[in-house]
């Protein structure tokens, strides 16, 4: 477990690569803006990425390049958070939880050779403030998990979730609102 402060400049980042201060088997680019008092554990891939004040990031978790984490979340291992995610502040997200951003994908363009970035299109997901994300669930691509909504362990979400909603199955279905769902900060 390590946690990096605010706002490291060049120095700091380089420091932060040396073999002492990174947890074993752990990746962390140099491109990865981390906010004050991240707390992450070995074998975490971080690349491209952003991640706010007081989050934590379990072990095993790979976060890619235009992926955002806001502050104060919990990622918990196994869990996969591809390009154009964005994760806002207070989010719970559970164990081996993986998220799409390709409706249709392909290993091969047109042409047969390996895709590459130009062959397909990330489509975004943001997951709002306060929202919490069960263990095994799969989040499709073009999805907006809405603010304090809950999302059972092993859904797969295919559409929206609407605020202050509990959804489970697969695909996730509403099964309720919050009632008393925690006021906003």
């Amino acid at each position: 477990m390590m946690s990096v402060p605010a706002h490291l400049d060049s120095e700091a980042k380089e420091d932060l690569q040396a073999p002492s201060r990174v947890p074993d088997f752990c990746r962390i680019a140099p491109d990865v803006t981390l906010g004050a008092n991240v707390t992450f554990f070995a074998f975490v891939n971080l690349y491209g990425c952003s991640i706010g004040d007081n989050s934590r990031i379990g072990a095993f978790v790979e976060v890619q390049k235009n992926a955002s984490i806001g502050r104060n979340v919990k990622v918990s291992s196994h869990t996969f958070i591809c390009e154009g995610v964005r994760i806002e502040d207070d989010v719970f997200i559970g164990h081996n939880v993986s998220f799409i951003n390709d409706k249709y994908p392909r290993a091969t363009s047109d042409g047969g050779g390996l895709q590459t970035e130009d062959d397909w299109t990330v489509i975004s997901t943001v997951v709002k403030r306060g929202a919490s994300i069960g263990t095994g669930s799969t989040i499709l691509c073009g999805i907006t998990v809405g603010e304090s909504a809950i999302v059972g362990a092993g859904s797969v979400v295919t559409r929206d979730v609407p605020p202050n909603t509990i959804v489970a199955g697969n695909p996730a279905r509403v099964l309720r609102t919050i009632v008393n769902a925690p006021e906003e900060k």
